[in-house]
């Protein structure tokens, strides 16, 4: 860990960022900052007056809001969240779906956005194949899915691959600039799950592997701020 931590605030320290939003690699219990003025975010708490880190992590001020990035960790569902997974088995109502949590995930078959017959079931997703899906609810050891949705649904051919979940929000980017841009560099389909799993279909394989390449480049650089100018630079170097 104590590696870990060092290679993080030299990659930091030799960034160069000139953005208004400050990021740092904190350890749990280390003062991020103080002040009232400072607003507690996810994965930090007050300690009087200052903003505290609650694990290992990547902190982030950005205006009066202190959080955490998380640069290691396991995925935790979350309502809302879009995930990738894979059918592993059919029952008289739904789909079982691994979606790489300890909890089971299951499809009902009214989630999907059309009639499906009950005796045709894996004519519309087989045991095997790969679905982009949405957390429905998350209830004790289970999780339910939904196709509803846009963009959801079984995701056919290319290739999957996967990342650490907790650095998906910098491969996704703000509003998702950053999985944009590498969708523009590469002229790829990229969907990002939150469990960490990425679907990649494009004009080429060449083009395929260089997407691959250029989200697994963002993943490693996580905690380095600038890295949209550095992603840029990735692709002219890689042309």
């Amino acid at each position: 860990m104590r590696n870990e931590i060092n290679e993080a605030h030299e990659a930091v320290e030799d960034s160069g960022d000139s953005s208004d939003t400050k990021r740092k690699i904190v350890v749990p219990g280390e003062v991020i900052v103080e002040g009232e003025d400072y607003l507690p975010g996810e994965g930090t708490r007050r300690e009087g007056s200052k903003i505290v880190a609650s694990k290992f992590g990547l902190a982030e001020e950005a205006g009066r809001v202190i959080k955490l990035i998380p640069i290691f960790g396991a995925f935790v569902p979350r309502r809302n969240n879009v995930i990738i997974g894979r059918v592993t088995d059919l029952t008289y109502s739904g789909w079982l779906v691994d979606i790489d949590s300890a909890a089971s995930a299951f499809l009902p078959i009214e989630e999907s956005p059309r009639f499906i017959n009950r005796n045709e079931m894996d004519q519309y997703l087989a045991i095997g194949d790969v679905i982009s899906a949405k957390i429905w609810t998350v209830k004790g050891k289970g999780i339910d899915l939904t196709l509803k949705g846009k963009g959801l649904g079984k995701l056919e051919d290319g290739f999957i691959f996967r990342i650490i979940p907790s650095r998906v929000p910098r491969v996704i980017g703000r509003e998702g600039s950053m999985v944009n841009m590498i969708k523009e560099k590469t002229g790829c389909q990229i969907t990002v799950g939150q469990n960490g799993w990425i679907w990649i279909k494009g004009p080429s394989t060449d083009a395929e592997i260089k997407a691959r390449r250029a989200v697994e480049f963002v993943a490693d650089k996580v905690h380095i701020n600038g890295l949209t100018d550095k992603v840029e630079a990735w692709f002219e170097e890689n042309e």
